[in-house]
Protein backbone atom coordinates (compact mmCIF):
# COMPACT_ATOMS: atom_id res chain seq x y z
CA UNK A 1 0.00 0.00 0.00
CA UNK A 2 2.60 2.37 0.37
CA UNK A 3 4.29 1.67 -2.67
CA UNK A 4 0.79 2.23 -4.23
CA UNK A 5 0.82 5.70 -2.14
CA UNK A 6 3.84 7.18 -3.63
CA UNK A 7 3.48 6.28 -7.52
CA UNK A 8 -0.19 8.01 -7.16
CA UNK A 9 1.49 11.20 -5.57
CA UNK A 10 4.20 10.76 -8.42
CA UNK A 11 1.14 10.37 -11.11
CA UNK A 12 -0.06 13.85 -9.66
CA UNK A 13 3.47 15.48 -9.88
CA UNK A 14 3.95 14.45 -13.93
CA UNK A 15 0.93 16.06 -14.27
CA UNK A 16 1.60 19.10 -12.95
CA UNK A 17 5.36 18.79 -14.62
CA UNK A 18 3.54 18.62 -17.63
CA UNK A 19 1.14 22.04 -17.09
CA UNK A 20 3.65 24.51 -17.60
CA UNK A 21 6.49 24.42 -20.90
CA UNK A 22 9.87 24.48 -19.26
CA UNK A 23 11.52 27.56 -19.62
CA UNK A 24 14.90 25.13 -21.00
CA UNK A 25 14.27 24.06 -24.11
CA UNK A 26 16.20 21.51 -25.83
CA UNK A 27 18.44 22.50 -28.78
CA UNK A 28 18.67 26.30 -27.07
CA UNK A 29 21.06 27.91 -24.70
CA UNK A 30 20.74 26.53 -21.43
CA UNK A 31 19.75 29.88 -18.82
CA UNK A 32 22.92 31.76 -17.49
CA UNK A 33 22.66 31.64 -13.74
CA UNK A 34 25.09 31.73 -10.81
CA UNK A 35 24.50 30.16 -7.25
CA UNK A 36 26.40 29.86 -4.24
CA UNK A 37 27.84 25.98 -3.18
CA UNK A 38 27.14 24.61 0.22
CA UNK A 39 30.93 25.43 0.77
CA UNK A 40 29.77 29.14 0.06
CA UNK A 41 31.55 29.49 -3.15
CA UNK A 42 30.05 30.94 -6.12
CA UNK A 43 29.76 29.07 -9.48
CA UNK A 44 28.41 30.19 -12.85
CA UNK A 45 27.12 27.69 -15.82
CA UNK A 46 29.56 30.04 -18.14
CA UNK A 47 32.40 28.88 -15.92
CA UNK A 48 32.30 25.46 -17.54
CA UNK A 49 32.02 26.19 -20.99
CA UNK A 50 33.74 23.82 -23.20
CA UNK A 51 32.28 20.29 -20.78
CA UNK A 52 29.12 18.59 -20.25
CA UNK A 53 27.56 19.83 -17.36
CA UNK A 54 24.16 18.06 -15.85
CA UNK A 55 21.40 19.76 -13.42
CA UNK A 56 20.05 17.20 -10.94
CA UNK A 57 17.02 18.81 -8.51
CA UNK A 58 17.59 17.07 -5.36
CA UNK A 59 15.14 16.86 -1.91
CA UNK A 60 16.50 14.82 -0.17
CA UNK A 61 12.75 14.24 1.70
CA UNK A 62 11.60 12.96 -1.52
CA UNK A 63 11.02 8.94 -1.49
CA UNK A 64 11.85 9.49 -5.48
CA UNK A 65 15.02 10.78 -4.74
CA UNK A 66 15.49 8.58 -1.56
CA UNK A 67 14.85 5.80 -4.29
CA UNK A 68 18.00 6.82 -6.39
CA UNK A 69 19.95 7.53 -3.36
CA UNK A 70 19.46 5.02 -1.14
CA UNK A 71 20.19 2.59 -3.39
CA UNK A 72 23.33 4.14 -4.51
CA UNK A 73 21.73 4.64 -8.46
CA UNK A 74 22.80 8.29 -8.16
CA UNK A 75 25.73 8.54 -6.64
CA UNK A 76 26.84 5.99 -9.07
CA UNK A 77 26.24 7.88 -12.13
CA UNK A 78 27.49 10.67 -10.40
CA UNK A 79 31.00 9.29 -10.03
CA UNK A 80 31.34 7.54 -13.13
CA UNK A 81 30.57 10.75 -14.92
CA UNK A 82 32.68 12.88 -13.38
CA UNK A 83 35.43 10.28 -13.88
CA UNK A 84 35.25 11.47 -17.21
CA UNK A 85 34.79 15.19 -17.08
CA UNK A 86 31.32 15.58 -16.42
CA UNK A 87 30.50 18.51 -14.33
CA UNK A 88 27.86 17.42 -12.03
CA UNK A 89 25.96 20.31 -10.00
CA UNK A 90 23.06 19.36 -7.47
CA UNK A 91 20.50 22.04 -7.17
CA UNK A 92 18.07 22.17 -4.05
CA UNK A 93 15.26 25.00 -4.65
CA UNK A 94 13.82 24.30 -1.55
CA UNK A 95 12.39 27.42 0.12
CA UNK A 96 13.08 28.14 3.81
CA UNK A 97 10.95 25.92 6.04
CA UNK A 98 9.45 23.78 3.29
CA UNK A 99 10.44 19.92 2.55
CA UNK A 100 13.92 19.56 1.35
CA UNK A 101 15.24 22.64 2.39
CA UNK A 102 19.02 22.46 3.56
CA UNK A 103 21.73 25.09 4.45
CA UNK A 104 25.76 24.18 3.05
CA UNK A 105 26.28 22.55 6.34
CA UNK A 106 23.59 20.43 5.84
CA UNK A 107 23.72 19.77 2.61
CA UNK A 108 27.30 18.61 2.99
CA UNK A 109 26.08 16.51 5.90
CA UNK A 110 23.56 14.55 3.57
CA UNK A 111 26.08 14.16 0.89
CA UNK A 112 28.63 12.59 2.88
CA UNK A 113 26.32 10.33 4.89
CA UNK A 114 25.06 9.00 1.15
CA UNK A 115 28.08 9.30 -0.28
CA UNK A 116 26.92 11.79 -2.93
CA UNK A 117 29.68 12.93 -5.41
CA UNK A 118 28.20 15.56 -7.62
CA UNK A 119 30.79 18.65 -8.33
CA UNK A 120 28.86 20.85 -6.25
CA UNK A 121 25.69 21.23 -4.67
CA UNK A 122 24.45 24.65 -5.49
CA UNK A 123 21.68 26.20 -3.21
CA UNK A 124 19.08 27.75 -4.77
CA UNK A 125 16.34 28.77 -2.11
CA UNK A 126 14.72 31.72 -3.58
CA UNK A 127 13.84 29.77 -6.60
CA UNK A 128 15.06 31.44 -9.36
CA UNK A 129 17.51 28.81 -11.23
CA UNK A 130 14.85 26.34 -11.08
CA UNK A 131 12.10 28.48 -12.41
CA UNK A 132 13.97 29.66 -15.17
CA UNK A 133 15.00 25.91 -16.01
CA UNK A 134 11.07 25.00 -15.38
CA UNK A 135 12.16 22.63 -13.18
CA UNK A 136 9.32 21.08 -11.43
CA UNK A 137 9.88 17.64 -9.85
CA UNK A 138 12.68 15.96 -7.36
CA UNK A 139 14.60 14.50 -9.49
CA UNK A 140 14.56 16.77 -13.00
CA UNK A 141 17.71 16.18 -15.08
CA UNK A 142 19.33 18.87 -17.69
CA UNK A 143 21.87 17.70 -19.46
CA UNK A 144 24.10 20.88 -20.97
CA UNK A 145 26.65 20.02 -24.06
CA UNK A 146 29.83 21.52 -24.44
CA UNK A 147 28.19 24.25 -26.14
CA UNK A 148 26.28 25.56 -23.51
CA UNK A 149 23.38 23.96 -25.42
CA UNK A 150 20.20 22.12 -23.64
CA UNK A 151 20.15 18.30 -25.03
CA UNK A 152 18.48 16.60 -22.38
CA UNK A 153 15.57 17.50 -20.63
CA UNK A 154 13.56 15.38 -18.15
CA UNK A 155 13.37 12.32 -15.65
CA UNK A 156 16.34 10.59 -14.93
CA UNK A 157 14.65 6.98 -16.26
CA UNK A 158 11.54 5.68 -17.71
CA UNK A 159 10.19 4.41 -14.16
CA UNK A 160 7.93 6.37 -12.41
CA UNK A 161 8.13 4.73 -9.24
CA UNK A 162 9.61 5.02 -5.33
CA UNK A 163 10.91 1.15 -5.17
CA UNK A 164 14.24 0.73 -5.71
CA UNK A 165 13.87 -2.83 -7.02
CA UNK A 166 12.66 -1.03 -10.66
CA UNK A 167 15.92 0.56 -11.46
CA UNK A 168 17.64 -2.69 -12.70
CA UNK A 169 14.87 -2.71 -15.41
CA UNK A 170 14.62 0.88 -15.87
CA UNK A 171 15.80 2.67 -19.16
CA UNK A 172 18.25 5.12 -17.62
CA UNK A 173 17.55 8.59 -20.00
CA UNK A 174 20.66 10.48 -18.32
CA UNK A 175 23.39 7.83 -18.74
CA UNK A 176 22.11 7.47 -22.43
CA UNK A 177 22.48 11.05 -22.77
CA UNK A 178 25.62 11.51 -21.39
CA UNK A 179 27.28 8.31 -23.18
CA UNK A 180 25.98 10.02 -26.33
CA UNK A 181 27.16 13.12 -26.25
CA UNK A 182 30.42 12.81 -25.02
CA UNK A 183 30.54 10.40 -28.06
CA UNK A 184 29.99 13.58 -30.20
CA UNK A 185 26.44 11.64 -31.18
CA UNK A 186 22.74 13.18 -31.02
CA UNK A 187 20.82 12.27 -28.32
CA UNK A 188 18.50 9.73 -29.12
CA UNK A 189 15.79 10.48 -26.58
CA UNK A 190 16.11 13.93 -25.93
CA UNK A 191 13.21 15.00 -23.40
CA UNK A 192 11.33 12.38 -21.44
CA UNK A 193 8.39 13.48 -18.22
CA UNK A 194 10.12 14.40 -15.41
CA UNK A 195 8.43 12.60 -11.97
CA UNK A 196 9.08 12.81 -8.80
CA UNK A 197 7.71 15.02 -5.49
CA UNK A 198 7.09 18.78 -6.88
CA UNK A 199 9.97 21.51 -6.51
CA UNK A 200 9.13 23.37 -2.95
CA UNK A 201 9.09 26.58 -4.06
CA UNK A 202 8.91 30.15 -1.88
CA UNK A 203 5.43 31.29 -2.63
Amino acid sequence: MRRIVFVVAGIAALAAAGATPAAAVVGQAAPAFTLTDSNGKPHSLADFKGKTVVLEWWNHQCPFVGKHYGSGNMQKLQKEWTAKGVVWLTINSSATGKQGYVDGAGANALMKEKGGAPTAVLLDHDGKVGRAFGAKTTPHMFVIDARGTVVYAGGIDDTPSTDQGDIATAKNFVATALAEVTAGKPVTTPTSQPYGCSVKYTD
